[in-house]
């Protein structure tokens, strides 16, 4: 039996390269910068939903004949689940590729000294239905805290990680490294993996404050 381990997936896909250039540049003002990510979330959730969208195969009639076809099948629930602030930005452009999925809201913020997370905002079901895609949009993946917040939150609630995706914009080894030892049936979908992370936590180069960038404060 082979044993899973979490993946981690950088797809080489130019305009996620480029917006991510954008995101990166500190002249980027910040309805630009609001663009980028958006773009970004469109594109790597694009590429997460390859394989993990439930279909159906069914018979449809063209103006000429009768053909199969594949359609997303409307049964299986599928749920976006962005972190506040800053995983709102991400979020337009998810809902462009998944416009029919719920979206539950999930607010958590940082204590500067610790650097842990306090969830402000909660509006999780109290469970999932059976074999729910689930999508998380974060940012950034940092230390790890919110991520595994969220995750734990979520599996309480009958989530299973194996049918989870995370779009992240930049990851860091010791986010990855938390969620591997829990969740390794997770995927994580990034434009990038930058190695280090500086003594307030966040990465380098990385892009600064994402939420502060998106929202302009």
């Amino acid at each position: 039996m082979t044993q899973q381990q979490l993946r981690i997936i950088v797809p080489p896909h130019p305009l996620i390269q480029h917006w991510l250039g954008v995101a990166r540049d500190v002249a980027t003002p910040s309805v630009l910068f609001r663009s980028a990510i958006t773009e970004l979330g469109r594109w790597l959730t694009y590429e997460a939903s390859r394989d993990w969208l439930p279909t159906q195969e069914i018979s449809v009639q063209t103006p000429l004949a009768a053909c199969p076809a594949t359609f997303i099948n409307p049964n299986i629930p599928v749920a976006v689940v962005p972190i506040l602030r800053a995983g709102l930005g991400l979020l337009e452009g998810a809902q462009c590729v998944l416009p029919l999925a719920s979206i539950y809201h999930f607010g958590l913020v940082r204590n500067e000294e610790t650097l842990e997370p306090t969830c402000y905002l909660n509006n999780l079901p109290e469970k999932f239905a059976p074999f729910t895609r689930v999508l998380i949009t974060e940012p950034m993946l940092a230390t790890g805290g919110s991520i595994m917040a969220v995750m734990a939150e979520l599996t309480q609630r009958g989530v299973d990680p194996a049918l989870t995706r995370i779009v992240s914009v930049i990851v860091a080894p010791p986010a990855l490294q938390k969620l591997a030892a829990v969740y390794p049936g997770l995927i994580v979908y990034t434009a990038t993996i930058d190695e280090i992370l500086n003594d307030h936590g966040y990465i380098v180069p990385g892009l600064g404050d994402a939420g502060d960038r998106i929202f302009g404060t």
